[in-house]
């Protein structure tokens, strides 16, 4: 137990410490050569927060799936199942691996519509806060960029 309470620690500290940057500077270098350089690439932005959040979820995962696989999640199951710090953890890996993939989302979108700095900051803060009102926000101040991800391609080609 102590060496498991020592991996949600690390984990926790190492992913909430390697988004600061990332977010800096998606607020205030938004084009700068250095955020398309780490930002604007997934492994670097993205994986080594999987990363953390897989190593924690390896000894939880049954935990995991069988209290929400198993049965209806209900707001009993959802808050027993995280009854612990380790899950509390879990849980907190797991919004900053997705608000930042969502800030990552949003910021490539603000970059390929233009948007100033003083549209794209507050957004993408909402994204690192609140971050489905972050990518609702990013997507309506960018509803004339069309992208591989938000325009499904339905070409026969691609029909399987």
């Amino acid at each position: 137990m102590f060496i498991m309470d020592q991996v949600a620690v690390l984990t926790f500290w190492f992913s909430s410490l390697f988004i600061g940057p990332l977010w800096i500077m998606m607020w205030f270098m938004p084009r700068h050569e250095l955020t398309k350089k780490f930002v604007g690439d997934i492994r670097i932005c993205v994986m080594p927060l999987i990363a953390s959040y897989g190593i924690l979820l390896a000894p939880n995962f049954l935990d995991v799936m069988l209290s929400l696989g198993s049965q209806m999640p209900t707001p009993d199951v959802v808050v027993d199942l995280f009854s612990t710090d380790e899950m509390l953890i879990l849980a907190w890996l797991h919004f900053l691996v997705m608000d930042t993939f969502v800030g990552r989302y949003v910021w490539m979108r603000m970059i390929a519509a233009d948007r100033p700095i003083q549209v794209s900051m507050p957004v993408l803060i909402f994204c690192m806060m609140a971050g489905p009102i972050g990518l609702l926000l990013g997507v309506l101040t960018t509803l004339d960029v069309e992208d591989d991800i938000s325009v499904p391609n339905v070409s026969e080609n691609n029909i399987t």
